[in-house]
């Protein structure tokens, strides 16, 4: 297996990208200062390698609900098996393997409002889970390409022009719609030509609805990252008890954190889940005991390192260690 190493114009890359999946090698090019070939044979190289890669997605919260989580307690040496036998299922979005293969984190895959109803019953009957918290997700602080702080390298003015402004509206989902999403988690740099051809409309009409949700900010693109590659070996999750009065000023001072991929307040046992991104443990320990250390009300906080992702959002195997988080 080819050992991959990252310099600093692959990270400059990854950063654009994970502004704007889609974004063309010469608009990259141009803020990069390298020609649109560099560009081409860069991203090529880390998309092959299983280092990274686009995918498209729905925004839960463009939907009628951001979701669930499930947190299971596993017998010691069971995670594994547990992971393995969630990831098969189709209702699973993603899920990552904690603390050292006694816990498993599940995202639910599904955005009617009456998964609730159905949800632990849909559990798989194993004497190995020794516990269950649902978790259902209230408010989104920070989360998908809006959270990749920790990638940073180039200002932000430089990449600012390739974001993609967001609208607003309602557009209802059909079936283009599902075979877009479909196309797209598998690769989000998909042609449009190659879209048409996938789900049988024209280039034209794919390409006219592909901008209509994504300025209504119902599709998004993502960036799979194998993070280890990248230089950061740890990343965690956080569980932290807030008073209501000060949850909305704790999660919005978090999601300024350049290290958290994601946010959100929660019902469970803990009211605020966020995922921390960092380069190892002294970094998590400084970010841990000066910037959550300042946040607003935090009665208490419990840890979790992600030990393995298992499975990414997006419906293929994706590169290893990504940070894999529903958004």
């Amino acid at each position: 297996m080819e050992i991959i190493t990252i310099d600093e114009v692959d990270r400059q890359l990854a950063q654009c990208l994970g502004v704007n999946g889609r974004a063309s090698f010469s608009q990259i090019a141009q803020i990069l200062g390298v020609s649109d070939q560099t560009v081409a044979r860069r991203y090529r190289r880390l998309r092959s390698s299983g280092v990274l890669r686009v995918v498209g997605l729905k925004a839960r919260q463009k939907v009628g609900s951001l979701g669930w989580f499930l947190r299971m307690r596993c017998v010691p040496g069971s995670g594994e098996a547990i992971a393995a036998a969630l990831a098969r299922r189709a209702d699973t979005a993603w899920i990552q393997l904690l603390s050292g293969d006694t816990e498993v984190l599940c995202g639910i895959r599904g955005d009617a409002r009456d998964e609730r109803d159905s949800l632990l019953a849909r559990l798989p009957r194993n004497q190995r889970i020794l516990a269950v918290n649902a978790y259902s997700l209230l408010h989104m602080f920070a989360g998908g390409t809006a959270a990749l702080g920790f990638l940073s390298v180039l200002p932000q003015h430089q990449v600012e022009p390739l974001r993609h402004p967001v609208g607003g509206g309602n557009v209802e989902l059909g079936e283009l719609d599902m075979a877009l999403f479909g196309a797209l988690g598998v690769d989000g740099r998909t042609s449009h030509a190659d879209l048409a051809t996938a789900t049988g409309w024209s280039e034209s009409t794919v390409r006219r609805r592909m901008d209509q949700l994504l300025d209504a900010g119902v599709l998004y693109f993502d960036l799979e990252l194998d993070l280890p590659t990248f230089g950061f070996r740890t990343s965690t999750w956080l569980w932290m008890s807030v008073p209501p009065s000060q949850l909305a000023a704790a999660g919005e001072s978090l999601a300024k954190f350049p290290e958290v991929a994601y946010a959100a307040a929660t019902t469970g046992p803990a009211n605020l889940a966020a995922s921390a991104v960092c380069r190892d443990e002294t970094e998590f320990y400084e970010f841990m005991t000066t910037k959550i250390g300042s946040l607003p009300g935090v009665e208490r906080m419990e840890t979790a390192p992600i030990i393995r992702t298992v499975k990414q959002a997006s419906p293929t195997t994706s590169p290893g260690g990504a940070t894999g988080l529903t958004r």
